[in-house]
């Protein structure tokens, strides 16, 4: 086989969800986001400039992660259970829209 033959594999970047530890395709996660000017948000885009962290698209991930300051650490910084409660309605909201 020479090297025209061979087709290229396209990479898929993957990232680690801070919630349940798997390992997903990065498009398949939630990207959490401390911006340039501090403020904690999800990214449902991808695409904000900023510092990220993933976790799956499901709420008892956004826990985990809490629960075991995966987030907070990744984001270095602490994340008040204001943004955290808001988060989780976010996400909650975002599956029945």
């Amino acid at each position: 086989m020479g090297q025209k033959e061979q087709i290229a594999q396209k990479k898929i970047p993957m990232r680690q969800c801070l919630g349940c530890n798997q390992h997903k395709p990065k498009k398949e996660l939630l990207r959490v986001l401390r911006t340039p000017d501090g403020e904690i948000l999800l990214d449902f885009t991808g695409k904000r400039s900023g510092r990220g962290a993933y976790i799956c698209y499901d709420t008892k991930c956004l826990r985990a992660a809490r629960k075991s300051g995966r987030i907070a650490k990744s984001l270095e910084v602490s994340v008040p259970d204001e943004i955290w409660d808001r988060m989780e309605e976010e996400l909650d909201g975002y599956g029945k829209a």
